[in-house]
């Protein structure tokens, strides 16, 4: 599955820079440090879904890659140069620009390391470390409920645009819910609906600051196919009366905070794989930023393809100490 490299430069603009100016020119608005708090934890909660999601798109590579071992495909010739891998399997070891594929077995279970190598192929960022992922012997990933474990392995990603690092390390669990391969997804019958679940209850992030924080995550993507490949992602935790929570935790300063999915974010390749829709929260004690997508340039949501080819996202930040709100539409 192919990852956006749109995204993730959108949220560099959206919260390293639009929030920054917001601060500067509002200095009445909020504290120094709580306005600012709130422009860094949101980068932050972005940063790591986005890479998360990603990592997971490599995770899903990995096992097509391997079908014949995995059970990730239904035998079907994959739609790529195919090399003879260890255990009767076929995989490519290059399927990943920035990575290498290998498989092997270890304790009576099999296992998938992707190992990064630091490469520039996105343009936006860079990775190293590794992923591994892990499954009884004799478990298809097609089948439903089928379970693997994900773990990342020191996986430092570097954005480009300003040398900023964040480490990844411990385990997800990735269950196929409802069955079914991905890559056999574009022949199968109208209204298909692949979806799998990704959780963790200690996810370690190292920020470039040197703190460490554990989050939680609790998230849906389902996988449709129209004209092309469509992935929606939705929250599935639930705290008192919010539902839609993706990720929560402690942010780098100590505060608590929550990532709401308030509108499935989609994510469809006809549209040049770029975000069509969605409407996501990213909360602490200092207010709330709320960012829209798929819109238009006068903020209304809009159809693929829209005209020049250009989405809008609608920001909104709400500052908890004055209760102002500062909002900005701008393209992506």
């Amino acid at each position: 599955m192919k990852t956006t490299t749109l995204y993730r430069f959108l949220f560099v603009i959206a919260f390293t820079g639009i929030l920054s100016s917001c601060n500067k020119n509002n200095s009445n608005s909020n504290s120094a440090s709580s306005s600012t708090d709130l422009q860094t934890t949101s980068d932050d909660a972005t940063r790591v879904s986005t890479e998360t999601d990603a990592a997971f798109d490599d995770v899903n590579t990995a096992m097509v890659t391997n079908y014949s071992v995995t059970g990730a495909a239904l035998g079907r010739q994959l739609m790529q140069r195919q090399i003879t891998g260890g255990g009767g399997s076929s995989a490519d070891s290059t399927a990943i620009c920035d990575a290498v594929i290998s498989l092997d077995t270890a304790n009576g279970d099999r296992q998938i390391t992707i190992t990064y190598n630091g490469t520039n192929c996105a343009l936006d960022r860079t990775r190293k470390g590794s992923i591994t992922i892990t499954w009884p012997i004799g478990q298809l990933w097609r089948d439903s409920g089928a379970i693997v474990t994900v773990t990342f392995n020191s996986l430092a990603i570097t954005r480009v645009i300003d040398n900023k690092t964040i480490t990844l390390n411990g385990t997800h669990t990735y269950t196929n819910i409802s069955g079914g391969s991905l890559i056999d997804l574009p022949n199968a019958s109208a209204g298909t609906t692949i979806t799998h679940s990704i959780t963790s209850s200690n996810m370690e992030i190292t920020f470039d600051n040197g703190t460490q924080r554990t989050w939680s995550v609790d998230r849906q993507r389902a996988f449709t196919y129209s004209d092309g490949y469509v992935i929606t992602t939705s929250g599935l935790y639930t705290s008192g009366s919010t539902s839609g929570i993706s990720e929560w935790g402690t942010d780098r300063f100590g505060n608590a905070f929550t990532v709401q999915i308030e509108q499935p974010r989609v994510i469809t390749e006809a549209c040049s794989w770029q975000m069509t829709a969605g409407e996501v929260a990213i909360a602490n004690t200092a207010g709330t930023t709320t960012v829209i997508y798929g819109l238009n340039s006068t903020g209304v949501a809009t159809t693929c393809p829209v005209n020049g080819g250009t989405y809008y996202f609608q920001l909104s930040w709400a500052a908890a100490a004055s209760g102002k709100t500062y909002t900005f539409i701008l393209p992506y």
